[in-house]
């Protein structure tokens, strides 16, 4: 099926050019990276963690939210899923490629990669976190290529199959859950010791995936013709919604607790994210955007009559999705290191090297999503169930 996807429109070839072009100029940063070590980035002593790791914790969630396609098509038989499932593990095996290549360019060395691999550390989350993401990757890669190749022979899938996805659905779960020990199992960062951080890190992701999702899906059906179907738009418009609010319930008792307790570490973090601190305010002007855009998404989820309009509902899913970037891709990650423990304000900010190999990371995501789904409207096509021009 591979071959598919080596044939295409003008329009496909032009996007493989442009993500092509984003991911060279990201590898030849890299290499600047490589060559001059970490220091070429915004990371210092205080804050170690930076623009590389909160978007593998982002991606983290985005490649989580697959299972809820999973549960309602594989558990619930709902069948208004069938068309969009393979989409939803797609986009898990393009996210969690990205989450794999941004802790490594985040290692500064390659070969400290192998330390994970020959020198196990059985205590370690980090090392139970990239167990958890290889295993997620090889799962929802079997489970979609296998699928679609059974379409693509109108056969029923293999029956080993079955075991692979109802195991799929508590490993998409133990990714997020994982990700969010390794910050809320840090004694010393006060904005991140909390009990509901995993609760918000999958709140957050049952938000955010499905609303690309939901995204892609309609950009599919404008330049493909593929259709997914109107229900299934607007069940995960419902998912989308309900996971925004218990999102959002969940930071408002972060706030309450930190501010009513009177609690001066976990108080600092969001004075420092919201108002600044002696002056010293990079990422207010963000964090307020993301508020903006996570109320004003909501205004439009909410009610029934405004989510059943595709139009709003579009725009909707892309201001959920750049509101929680913002909240989990900076405010999360670089607020739990300023102020430092000991109340220090050491800003942080991604410089060009940075941005440029995030940027070419991103572009490997979705090139190969762009494949992915491309071989997936191939199929179709030839199956009589799409009509492409992508």
């Amino acid at each position: 099926m591979l071959d598919k996807a080596l044939k295409g429109s003008k329009r496909y070839w032009t996007l493989v050019v442009i993500l092509l072009s984003f991911i060279t100029a990201g590898f030849f940063a890299y290499l600047h990276q490589f060559e001059n070590g970490l220091g070429v980035t915004g990371m210092s002593r205080d804050v170690s963690w930076g623009f590389y790791i909160s978007q593998f914790t982002f991606l983290v969630g985005v490649a989580a939210s697959a299972v809820m396609l999973v549960i309602p098509y594989y558990l619930h038989n709902y069948k208004a899923f069938s068309k969009i499932v393979i989409l939803g593990e797609f986009l898990a095996v393009a996210a969690v490629s990205m989450c794999m290549l941004f802790i490594f360019v985040d290692m500064g060395q390659p070969m400290r990669i192998l330390n994970v691999m020959l020198h196990p550390t059985l205590n370690s989350i980090l090392f139970w976190d990239a167990m958890v993401l290889n295993g997620y990757l090889v799962l929802n890669l079997v489970i979609g290529w296998t699928t679609l190749h059974a379409e693509k022979k109108e056969t029923a899938p293999p029956k080993w199959l079955k075991p692979l996805i109802y195991l799929s659905i508590p490993w998409a779960v133990s990714i997020h859950t994982v990700t969010a020990f390794l910050y809320a199992g840090l004694p010393g960062r006060h904005f991140w010791l909390t009990a509901i951080m995993a609760a918000r890190f999958l709140a957050s992701a049952f938000a955010a995936g499905p609303a690309l999702l939901l995204v892609l899906a309609l950009l599919l059906r404008k330049y493909t013709k593929f259709d997914p179907g109107k229900e299934p738009i607007q069940t995960i418009g419902k998912i989308v919604t309900y996971a925004m609010i218990a999102n959002v319930f969940f930071i408002l008792l972060e706030v309450f607790t930190a501010f009513y307790s009177n609690m001066p570490g976990h108080m600092h973090a969001f004075e420092y994210l919201f108002a600044g601190i002696d002056g010293k305010a990079k990422l207010v002007p963000l964090m307020w955007t993301s508020i903006i855009l996570g109320v004003a998404s909501l205004i439009m989820l909410i009610p029934p009559k405004f989510r059943a309009n595709e139009n709003i509902l579009r725009i909707a899913c892309i201001f959920v999705f750049f509101s929680l970037w913002i909240d989990k891709g900076f405010g999360l990650v670089i607020g739990g290191f300023v102020p430092n423990p000991f109340g220090t304000v050491t800003e942080y900010w991604p410089t060009l090297p940075e941005s440029i190999i995030t940027l070419g990371v991103w572009a490997v995501g979705f090139l190969v999503l762009t494949v992915l789904y491309k071989i997936v409207v191939s199929v179709r096509e030839d199956l009589g169930t799409a009509k492409s021009e992508y």
